[in-house]
């Protein structure tokens, strides 16, 4: 699973140059949980590693070069995603 976050933070990181490493690696984690624990509880039988990256991919895609401005909108997220100052 290292190698898909791995490759989804490199991919999030060429989509938004307003965060950090790990900030995008975060991101990652955050989105893959996300979505594992909302397609299990909606009953849905575990679709695999692949089925997760293809989806947390294509969000990234749609929605990656905005993802610093969800922080801004929505400060109780703040503390999961600062490491740094480079949150606006």
């Amino acid at each position: 699973m290292k190698d898909y976050h791995e490759k989804l933070t490199k991919k999030l990181l060429e989509k938004n140059t307003q965060i950090s490493y790990e900030q995008a690696l975060t991101w990652v984690e955050l989105l893959w949980e996300d979505f594992e624990s909302t397609y299990a509880k909606a009953g849905h039988e575990y679709a695999g590693k692949e089925m997760t990256f293809r989806v947390v991919n294509n969000w990234i895609n749609r929605y990656g070069e905005k993802f610093h401005e969800f922080v801004a909108q929505n400060p109780k997220y703040r503390h999961l995603l600062r490491n740094s100052d480079s949150l606006h």
